[in-house]
């Protein structure tokens, strides 16, 4: 990336103001080293020239009021930084999920899930380097040094070449230096994300790894990749030391070169001695800021890295829906026609030319055999995909919408959505509901769970995955999310499946109840009972 990436900023525009307040408060410091370098110098040549102390009290406030000021303006170029930093993140980490939840369908963007974990969570959290760092440096190296050498060239010319023929030289040996920073932390982020996969997919995989006797073999694989990690990690602090070095020698040299021809000027009688020490104290702060730019260049990089694979993942393209139209009035009515779905790995569609009508106080039943394309049919109608051929329009034929011209998360906030593994979280019965409906109350929530034949208590516990619940449990807390929603459009993928048939019954009584609401009930089920109690039953070849 580069030192100032736009696409960062373009993230978060609200972070520009920081960035120009930085800029400000950069100019202001470099304006107060010079001030500060000018009384110093003039005080130590007057103790030094009258051999005493007297009449230095105004230039003793007048440094004391400029180094109070340039405290005071580092910490607020500090906090403008951290603020800039603060939303940068929250803008990204809410592209990050937005974009991994468009992208939910997609077999290609759900595998990358470790690595949205790694960036929403702890990874993004690296650009505080950069941004509280590394950027306000960034601003002193180029603001600092132009000041100083205008003031050198006023003071003496000398000084001013040295100083403006050495000074390129820390640019030049950071570039390289950079490059090779880059490609590190490239390969430490990459290993980070290896890590993440596969640590994750040890942890979901476990129970069947344990049944099969291979838990203890996956000890040595990760393991493994976090020796990996480490390396990288310690590769990246080896050239973080060696190019500190290089730029510390580099810089000790250029002001000793400036030092030894002040000397010598000074001996010669060629140079007074207030000039010659405003000249010492000046060329240190001309070559600091770049030091200071290599030294948190290492420490934002990682954030870098981070950026780079955050803008990786946003960049990746995915289906467009731009529709804004308003759902339209009335009971609902879905016709999906001619639709046809490609798949990677598949030479056919699936589903190929399906049509399927869906009207409010009906229950449809899709089925099928095993790879026809029902949960891809799914997909396009829920919006989280478009379908490569055919149409989905709502509303009656002489207001007929398509669904592409539709506001989608309008369309999404009107569907009641039952998975085949519904997902639970650690937490209380009533949180995980809650998720349907944020404001519900306690009533609300024991009625869904009544129509979803599951009388339990709100404040039982429940485990991550739904670890204390059994499979039927879960799929019936899945069910009285979509009933708590009292959506329009109720769809269930195999609400079923695994249950004894009392419970089935009172899953399926909940449905035809959810249709004589006046919802439309779609469920895609191969179970007798379900096809039974459809009003109508749709089969894929």
């Amino acid at each position: 990336m580069k030192p100032v990436d736009p696409r960062l900023f373009r993230a978060a525009r609200s972070s520009v103001s920081h960035l120009a307040i930085t800029v400000l408060l950069g100019t202001i410091t470099a304006v107060l080293v010079v001030v500060q370098a000018g009384l110093l110098a003039t005080a130590v040549a007057r103790i030094i020239e009258r051999r005493g102390t007297s009449g230095l009290s105004p230039l003793l406030v007048a440094l004391t009021i400029v180094v109070s000021l340039r405290a005071t303006t580092s910490w607020a170029q500090e906090v403008a930084a951290h603020r800039a930093s603060a939303q940068v993140k929250s803008q990204l980490r809410r592209q990050i999920v937005r974009h991994a939840t468009r992208g939910a369908a997609d077999p290609a963007q759900s595998a990358r899930r470790a690595e949205v974990a790694a960036l929403a969570g702890g990874g993004l959290d690296a650009l505080d380097g950069y941004f509280a760092k590394y950027l306000p440096q960034l601003v002193l190296a180029v603001v600092v040094p132009a000041v100083v050498l205008l003031q050198l060239l006023r003071t003496d010319v000398t000084a001013t070449l040295t100083v403006a023929l050495t000074l390129p030289l820390i640019p030049v040996f950071m570039v390289l230096v950079g490059k090779a920073t880059e490609a590190a932390n490239a390969r430490r982020w990459d290993a980070l994300a290896r890590l993440s996969h596969h640590f994750l997919d040890v942890v979901e995989g476990m129970p069947t790894l344990r049944a099969f006797g291979r838990g203890n073999a996956q000890a040595d694989l990760v393991r493994e990749s976090t020796d990996q990690y480490r390396s990288s990690t310690m590769a990246t602090l080896r050239i973080a030391f060696l190019s500190s070095l290089i730029l510390e020698t580099l810089a000790t040299l250029s002001v000793a070169l400036v030092a030894v021809g002040v000397g010598l000027r000074l001996v010669d009688g060629g140079l007074d001695l207030r000039t010659g020490l405003l000249v010492i104290l000046l060329a240190p702060e001309a070559y600091l800021p770049l030091r200071q730019v290599g030294a948190h260049y290492h420490a934002s990089a990682a954030g870098l890295a981070a950026a780079d694979a955050a803008f990786t993942l946003l960049e990746a393209p995915q289906p467009a829906h731009r529709g804004t139209a308003s759902l339209p009035g009335g009971p609902l009515v879905v016709e999906m026609s001619q639709i046809s779905v490609r798949h990677r790995d598949r030479d056919t569609p699936a589903p190929d030319h399906a049509d399927l009508s869906l009207r409010a106080g009906e229950v449809v039943c899709l089925t099928g055999a095993s790879g026809s394309g029902k949960t891809s049919l799914l997909t396009v109608l829920l919006g989280l995909r478009t379908a490569d051929e055919g149409t989905v329009t709502l509303g009656s034929a002489a207001a007929a919408v398509p669904l592409t011209d539709v506001d989608l998360e309008a369309w999404q906030r009107s569907i009641g959505w039952v998975d085949q593994t519904p997902y639970l979280f650690h937490g209380t019965l009533a949180d995980n509901l809650r998720i349907a409906d944020p404001r519900a109350g306690d009533a609300a929530l024991v009625d869904a769970l009544q129509r979803a034949g599951l009388p339990i208590a709100l404040d039982r516990q429940v485990g991550e995955h739904g670890g204390e619940l059994s499979a039927g449990e879960r799929r019936r807390v899945g069910l009285a999310r979509a009933l708590l929603r009292r959506a329009a459009l109720v769809v269930l993928d195999e609400p079923t499946a695994g249950l004894d048939s009392a419970t089935e019954d009172d899953v399926l009584r909940a449905l035809r109840a959810e249709a004589a609401r006046g919802a439309a009930v779609l469920l895609v089920s191969h179970r007798p009972a379900a096809l039974t109690a459809a009003d109508r039953v749709v089969r894929l070849p």
